[in-house]
């Protein structure tokens, strides 16, 4: 028996495809690319505004942590200001014994140097007009010798701590009459 060979159907060549299929699928394809181009377009704005957002973010929580620690830092110094205000009453006391003065008076310094070197500042008073954001007023004084609203003395040194108002100084402040 003689076995049949497999027709084999001539293969048909594809088909062209038509110009109207072609210009159908160029214009699907400029629509896609153009609605991708636009979602990348808007991918990349939210990316620079998220990029904007943590940039801000990062710098205020920076600017809240260095806050935090100044105050802190003038929390631990305030109960410090005492001692100050003891030392000084102590080196305007004569004492009999020169070598002991300047022991104290040393002491002192070196106290104050290293809460300078920290942020301490003194508030300048004396002589300066009345500012009741760094003045405490305890007394009015008549005077013709000052004038108007200008403190006259420093009762009670005030400080204030990397530009943060720790203490008000406590003053007599004149008054005309």
């Amino acid at each position: 028996m003689e076995q049949e060979a497999p027709k084999v159907d001539a293969v048909s060549a594809p088909e062209e495809p038509q110009a109207s299929d072609q210009l159908i699928d160029a214009a699907a394809l400029a629509s896609q690319i153009a609605q991708l181009e636009q979602e990348k377009a808007e991918l990349s704005e939210q990316l620079l505004r998220r990029l904007a957002e943590f940039d801000n973010f990062r710098r205020r929580t920076e600017r809240e942590k260095s806050e935090i620690a100044d105050t802190i830092a003038g929390e631990t110094i305030k109960p410090l200001l005492a001692i100050l205000d003891d030392f000084e009453r102590a080196l305007k006391v004569e004492c009999a014994s020169a070598d002991y003065a300047r022991g104290v008076e040393l002491i002192y310094q070196r106290m104050v140097d290293a809460l300078k070197k920290l942020g301490l500042e003194p508030v300048q008073a004396e002589g300066a007009a009345f500012d009741p954001n760094l003045h405490h007023a305890i007394e009015m004084v008549e005077t013709e010798e000052a004038e108007d609203h200008t403190v006259v003395a420093d009762l009670l040194k005030g400080y204030t701590f990397r530009g943060r108002l720790l203490r008000p100084s406590m003053v007599k402040v004149a008054v005309r009459r």
